[in-house]
């Protein structure tokens, strides 16, 4: 299930959009990120060809389970890694440019064994 950064964080993307917006569309996506919409358009296609997501005929934008799955571990990542740091005392928008590099870089095994101590401290 490894991918590249920028593939995880366009599914990320699409992900806490489709949370918040009734439909996404490339257009949605490029505002959030603050990209061109070509590039969103090129990067759309790759997500296509590799099954993570379905375009409808009216450019809708939909995760498929795989594109999902990759979408909610990273989500995931983001989240607990950000609260984190903002917990041990890292400005919050400091820990979510933090964590926005961490999630990517860090194994299975060390994130499982990272939230397994923080919830133990807790």
């Amino acid at each position: 299930m490894h991918m590249n950064e920028s593939a995880e964080n366009y599914l990320e993307t699409i992900l806490v959009l489709s949370r918040r917006l009734p439909v996404v569309r490339s257009v949605d996506i490029a505002t959030e990120l603050g990209f061109k919409k070509p590039s969103v358009s090129i990067a759309m296609k790759n997500l296509r060809e590799k099954k993570h997501i379905t375009v409808s005929d009216s450019g809708f934008i939909t995760l498929t389970p795989s594109g999902r799955a990759i979408a909610e571990d990273i989500y995931e990542r983001h989240q607990f890694l950000s609260q984190w740091l903002t917990q041990l005392g890292v400005d919050p928008a400091i820990a979510s440019e933090d964590a926005c590099k961490i999630e990517h870089v860090l194994s299975r095994e060390s994130f499982e064994a990272l939230k397994k101590h923080v919830h133990q401290q807790s």
